[in-house]
């Protein structure tokens, strides 16, 4: 089935779809086959405008640089480049062939290559679409079309073979059957089953990347459930996988054990929910496996503080940057705390209520409530009410001159209290009208620091 004329009139229309039509017209003058690839052609098939186009082409990166003098080359040993058309970023690739040598491991080396064989390397099905915009023909050697229609994963060739191949596509295959909201073809779901073992040897970063997207792709509770009915979560974030089949006490948690909670959370996830509050929901009951005990009820004493350092050891061995990785620490090891808030004097509440990351804090108490069956928000609309009213008494400046992550460069410290001490601190005096300036902020922090405040 081509793709319907209204959507690629569109599509071209837009200012993206005209400069991606351009990148192709140049490539196409300059004598080197280009078309357009993956997922804009699934949306467009699908009757959608794509809003990332993405290039392949038989240029190679010395050509492709030659016709494009605006690019960043950083990527060009892996045959990509981002070049600029008319101010628009694309990412334009050179056709591809697998390196038969390939552990599984690594990312595979390059080996330029034909339009047709950069589709036999390519994972699944609904991956290997190309389409040009200037003569609107559509290349579909595996049937991708009609697998769309079906929401059919399939591998390309044969399945256990492109795992081995590269064990990376473990976690895309399973995020891809999120973002299409699909379902497997046997033989695709079977390599998957007997695979897993495999994702063991990825990289951290690796496994990290994959799992960021589907986080914050569409429906990440399907990718998760996935991962651990095929044991993939197993070999990758086993402290994690472990969270199934851990009870909660039947009178606060009607949803179920750890694991159930923990989807209804992910089920959950606003658009205003950025990664560092996803990750946190994700790990912040993940000490739970190791705290259960039986005592007058079920129980998971110091819980958050454990789980913080769970996710942090895990965060770690992901790779994950160390600034995130305390971020997202601390918002585990805090999440528990919200009932205290109204015990506080003013002065102790301006410790949590002009803290860098207390938004993002309020957001995962929210996730953990929307995660609870039945899901009571009544303690979470008296602390915004109480939050709002602080700040009606003591109003931030009108621009906070340097963030919680600059006090902790310049102070040397770790999240915590302090942190909100010092912005408190910088807070009075700006609005006493002592300090107005960024660099002026800065030097007040270092004196409260050689000071001993």
């Amino acid at each position: 089935m081509p793709i319907p004329r209204d959507i690629v009139d569109k599509t071209l229309a837009t200012a993206h779809g005209s400069r991606a039509y351009g990148v192709v017209e140049k490539l196409t003058d300059a004598g080197c086959d280009t078309w357009w690839v993956g997922g804009c052609i699934r949306d467009m098939l699908q009757g959608r405008i794509p809003q990332d186009i993405d290039i392949a082409t038989a240029a190679t990166p010395e050509m492709v640089q030659k016709t494009f003098p605006k690019h960043d080359a950083s990527a060009a040993e892996l045959g990509s480049l981002i070049v600029t058309e008319r101010s628009f970023p694309f990412e334009v690739t050179t056709f591809r062939e697998d390196d038969e040598v390939s552990d599984g491991r690594h990312p595979e080396s390059v080996v330029f290559g034909t339009r047709e064989q950069d589709a036999v390397r390519r994972d699944i099905t609904v991956n290997a679409l190309y389409w040009h915009p200037i003569s609107r023909m559509l290349f579909d050697p595996f049937n991708g079309e009609g697998d769309l229609r079906e929401r059919l994963i399939r591998f390309i060739g044969d399945p256990g073979v492109r795992i081995k191949h590269d064990a990376l596509r473990l976690l895309r295959v399973v995020r891809f059957r999120a973002l299409l909201d699909g379902q497997y073809h046997p033989e695709t779901y079977q390599a998957l089953m007997e695979g897993a073992p495999l994702a063991e040897h990825l990289s951290g970063s690796r496994q990290y990347r994959e799992i960021e997207k589907m986080l914050l792709g569409p429906r990440p509770e399907r990718a998760f459930e996935d991962l651990w009915e095929m044991r993939i979560l197993q070999y990758i974030i086993p402290e994690l996988y472990a969270c199934k089949g851990i009870a909660q006490p039947a009178d606060y948690h009607h949803e179920g054990d750890v694991w159930d909670h923990t989807m209804m959370i992910l089920k959950s996830f606003i658009e205003e929910h950025d990664l560092d509050v996803r990750l946190a929901a994700l790990f912040h009951d993940i000490g739970k496996a190791k705290t259960f005990d039986l005592k007058e009820r079920i129980r998971f004493d110091a819980h958050a503080p454990i789980s913080a350092e769970i996710a942090a050891a895990v965060l770690e061995r992901l790779q994950c940057h160390a600034k995130q990785r305390n971020k997202i620490a601390w918002l585990i090891e805090h999440h528990m705390m919200m009932t205290n808030f109204f015990s506080m004097p003013d002065e102790r509440k301006a410790h949590w209520y002009f803290h860098p990351w207390f938004h993002e804090l309020l957001q995962l108490f929210w996730l953990d409530i929307a995660g609870t069956e039945p899901s009571d928000y009544t303690l979470y609309g008296r602390i915004v009410q109480d939050y709002h009213t602080f700040l009606d008494r003591n109003p931030r400046p009108p621009k906070q001159l340097i963030s919680g992550d600059e006090v902790m460069e310049l102070l040397g410290i770790d999240p915590g209290e302090r942190v909100g001490e010092v912005l408190k601190a910088l807070h009075d005096a700006q609005v006493r009208g002592e300090v107005t300036r960024k660099a002026e902020a800065r030097e007040f922090v270092k004196r409260m620091s050689r000071s001993g405040v």
